[in-house]
């Protein structure tokens, strides 16, 4: 008898508790880290609550710029350019062209 392989869905193999993917899960703790600043600021300031809510606020934004992508609309300019990208390679490229003092080349092929 001969052996077969059998194609498996592995789609969710990479996930960390179903809904985190590792990108994603480093993204909500730097976000959670940068809103635990701020809750000990608030929480200084007898303002607890309000810190915790800030914090969920910013690790909830590390979440959404790890997870998600931008979606595939020709309504925006923005959106039919990078349509389909995740959201942090366009923050990532974004913060390159500005570190360039706004150059951007652009390299085309020039046809005789």
């Amino acid at each position: 008898m001969g052996t077969y392989n059998l194609p498996r869905n592995v789609k969710g193999e990479g996930r960390i508790l179903f809904i985190f993917s590792t990108k994603s899960l480093i993204y909500t703790c730097v976000g959670g880290a940068i809103g635990l600043i701020f809750y000990f600021i608030f929480n200084m300031l007898n303002l607890g609550t309000v810190g915790i809510i800030v914090t969920l606020i910013f690790a909830g934004l590390g979440y959404s710029i790890g997870m998600f992508k931008i979606p595939n609309a020709n309504g925006l300019e923005i959106t039919r350019k990078t349509g389909g990208e995740n959201i942090d390679d366009v923050i990532k490229r974004y913060i390159k062209f500005k570190s360039n003092k706004k150059k951007y080349y652009v390299y085309t092929k020039e046809e005789k």
